[in-house]
């Protein structure tokens, strides 16, 4: 499968088009932004770990029952996905405080939530991502009840599976990020990428960070902690991406 053109670069991803309109290639970059798009920087071989680790997450979650856009990946930084549209939510699972949760209601960090939160933001960089409620997400059209009824169905299986997978790999899942998009049929799937980028993963022994926060907080070792959660995962993984 080759690439065509060029038809959207994101902060961590470019997207091309190929020879079936139905199907893309995303591309991973290295480039690392937080704050959105306020700092900027690189993280050295992210675009490799991301690319790896979504894929075989995502694997790991279509087995699950979870469908996703992964198709199969086609070299280190580039992987075959199903086109989609994307639902303009961001969906956010927390099993622990941390980050906005915390800042936004003076929340002490690292308390255990007795289950799950799901909370949802408006996909709108100019708004700077806000906070939304379901009834705001159904009265502006973003989705249908019952297209939100489901996406909040697979955020709670994909916490489910991937909680107790990086509990395996000594790993505490704090929160985590989600998109979602739509085929031509409808269909809602699970989209975007699972990686330290979009997830807070924590050494379960010592609390140590290793995701992206390092690189939010000016914590030094980010190419380290990358490079630890995918050797993590490779050691406890036996699905091939």
């Amino acid at each position: 499968m080759e690439k065509r053109e060029q038809l959207y670069e994101g902060k961590a991803k470019k997207v091309y088009a190929t020879d079936d309109p139905e199907q893309l290639i995303v591309s991973y970059k290295d480039d690392a932004t937080a704050f959105n798009g306020k700092k900027r920087g690189t993280i050295a071989g992210k675009g490799i770990i991301n690319n790896a680790m979504s894929n075989r997450l995502m694997k790991r979650l279509e087995k699950a029952g979870v469908p996703t856009h992964f198709i199969r990946q086609l070299s280190e930084r580039d992987t075959l996905v199903k086109k989609v549209r994307i639902v303009p939510l961001e969906v956010i699972v927390r099993n622990v405080s941390a980050g906005s949760f915390c800042k936004r209601y003076g929340f002490p960090e690292g308390v255990v939530f007795a289950e799950p939160t799901v909370e949802y933001s408006y996909k709108n960089d100019e708004l700077n991502d806000p906070l939304i409620c379901d009834d705001h997400a159904l009265a502006m059209g973003l989705v249908s009840k019952e297209e939100l009824q489901t996406i909040r169905d697979y955020a709670l299986r994909v916490n489910e599976v991937l909680k107790a997978f990086w509990l395996s790999c000594g790993v505490t899942l704090v929160d985590f990020k989600l998109e979602f998009g739509r085929l031509a049929d409808g269909t809602i799937i699970l989209a975007d990428e699972i990686s330290p980028d979009t997830s807070r993963l924590h050494d379960k022994a010592t609390g140590r960070k290793l995701d992206k926060d390092r690189f939010r907080q000016d914590l030094g070792g980010v190419e380290e902690a990358y490079a630890e959660i995918m050797g993590r995962l490779e050691a406890n993984d036996d699905e091939q991406a």
